[in-house]
């Protein structure tokens, strides 16, 4: 069997218009050989292929992950939640019955429509359907976008709420916004990598403390009368207070609800609220509260223990049919992404199916920002992977490149430059290691982001991902051909490794591109 080894460029996608467009203007001989001298192909990486409700929905790294790593499309977070609002199913279950009955019912979650962690959709039609259902005071504690969505658009989505809610509180109802802040600010921290986030987070939302302001509205703008250039995921926390006081302090006998879907970002939340010996950080006195999330994040850990809507039940993956055949593998990112390539690519498991024949090495990421640093653990990851291409042990070596798409998140277009530049020169030493062990190298990505670093106008610096097709590139000295056609996605990619492992695709996965 001859091993493969596969390179995820996070963010990393392709698109002829050359403004804003950091993979086109980064230098990239590596890329360009590979394109020019090896089979590749485009592949979608967005949409109906990642299995969110339409292709006007951007792909992101959970969805693209899962589908690349089990080769299936399922109906992911936003389009769960969509159907069990519009069927009312969430709202027979027991779960959301016990939130109604608190004493004041909370929401926390990110407040735009990106459909990537959230949508502001969701969190009306549950603030309505609350109102329906008798409960009468309602906080929430918003967590400003700017990443999924246009940069500087908060003001627009707390309108867009403050409008709904003004038109609630006429009939009975004390519904506000209670804190707030970007999310790169406060807490949707993810894998661990910086729980202050968390703690400032837990004490601005739980404990009312932070800077106060009489709303939302006044302390965004406050915040770019400072700095006018201020990105809305990196606005600072603000609480809403009247004469001194918080007006939305979280108490015993209160229930809380978790409105993001994804898991990556809400987990670490999960647990302050959820574990009983939690000890990240001092969260004081801990009220008691009902606690439920959208969704289950994590399926092994049982977090949340109470939650809305059902996850995808993902099986059959990758690594389920590699473990079948004693096929051994290797998983390396750096922490903003380790959980991609394990937890994400084998189907929303913590746990390895076969501890004996999964390698997992995580390398701790930087904590500043990224446009500081833009080739982030770029050389340290190749140095794993090539060190594993050299043992000779593994048949499958996977590895998650983050520079593209959290770089590509910060909007700085020169850094987003460097990034892309430091994925090829890394990709050009894994592509000499892979040929002299005489290995199948793979070089893909999970959906789009550096290669649209500006809005529609070329000026305005854009955040958020792209809907662009992903690259899909083998490098072999055996003759590999890629099958002619249209309609594939990144959900293709499993059972193409498969075949180049000489092993029969599981029967439910999209077909092979070989």
């Amino acid at each position: 069997m001859k091993s493969v080894v596969l390179i995820v460029m996070d963010g990393v996608a392709l698109s002829d218009k050359p403004e804003g467009n950091a993979v086109l203007g980064a230098y990239t001989p590596n890329l360009d050989y590979l394109v020019q001298h090896h089979p590749w192909t485009k592949i979608k990486a967005h949409g109906t292929a990642v299995g969110l409700p339409d292709d006007g929905d951007m792909g992101n790294s959970e969805v693209g992950h899962n589908a690349l790593g089990c080769g299936q499309i399922y109906a992911q977070g936003a389009k769960l939640v969509d159907e069990a609002i519009s069927s009312g199913r969430m709202f027979d279950t027991p779960v959301w019955q016990n939130l109604v009955k608190g004493d004041t019912l909370h929401f926390i979650g990110l407040l735009s429509d990106g459909k990537v962690h959230s949508n502001i959709e969701h969190l009306i039609a549950l603030v309505r359907k609350a109102y329906d259902d008798g409960v009468r005071c309602v906080r929430i504690h918003i967590l400003l976008d700017g990443r999924d969505v246009a940069a500087q658009s908060a003001l627009e989505y707390v309108a867009k709420l403050e409008l709904v809610l003004a038109e609630l509180n006429s009939r009975d109802f004390d519904a506000r916004i209670a804190s707030g802040g970007g999310r790169q600010r406060i807490t949707m921290d993810r894998y661990g990598a910086n729980w202050g986030m968390v703690e400032e987070g837990w004490n601005v939302h739980v404990n009312g403390i932070g800077e106060q302001f009489g709303s939302a509205s006044e302390a965004i703008t406050a915040a770019r009368e400072v700095n006018p250039n201020i990105i809305d995921q990196d606005l600072p926390p603000f609480v809403i207070a009247e004469n001194g006081e918080p007006v939305g302090k979280i108490a015993d006998g209160d229930s809380v609800c978790l409105a993001n879907f994804r898991g990556d970002r809400a987990m670490q939340l999960s647990q302050a609220f959820d574990l009983p010996n939690f000890n990240k950080f001092d969260r004081g006195t801990a009220p008691k509260v009902y606690f439920a999330g959208m969704l289950q994040y994590d399926g092994d850990s049982k977090l949340p223990q109470n939650y809305l809507t059902d996850p995808p039940h993902i099986q059959n993956t990758l690594t389920d049919l590699l473990v079948s055949h004693g096929v051994k593998q290797f998983a390396v990112s750096e922490t903003q992404k380790y959980g991609h390539m394990t937890y994400f690519w084998n189907g929303n498991r913590t746990e390895k199916p076969d501890p004996n024949l999964e390698d997992w090495v995580e390398i701790n990421s930087d904590i500043l920002p990224f446009e500081q640093r833009p080739w982030m653990k770029a050389a340290e990851i190749t140095d794993q992977v090539v060190s594993a291409i050299e043992s000779g042990e593994y048949g499958l070596i996977r590895a998650n490149m983050p520079n593209g798409d959290m770089v590509g998140h910060t909007g700085n277009y020169h850094a987003a430059l460097i990034s892309v530049s430091a994925v090829d020169l890394c990709i050009g030493r894994i592509m000499e290691a892979a040929k002299k062990a005489g290995v199948t190298l793979i070089v893909t990505a999970d959906h789009g982001n550096a290669d649209e670093m500006t809005e529609k106008d070329g000026k305005t610096p854009k955040t958020a991902h792209s809907l662009n097709p992903a690259p899909f590139i083998i490098y072999s000295d055996d003759e590999v051909r890629l099958q002619q056609g249209k309609g594939y996605g990144v959900a293709n990619v499993a059972s193409t490794v498969a075949v180049l492992l000489g092993l029969q695709p599981h029967p439910n996965w999209e077909r092979s591109m070989i």
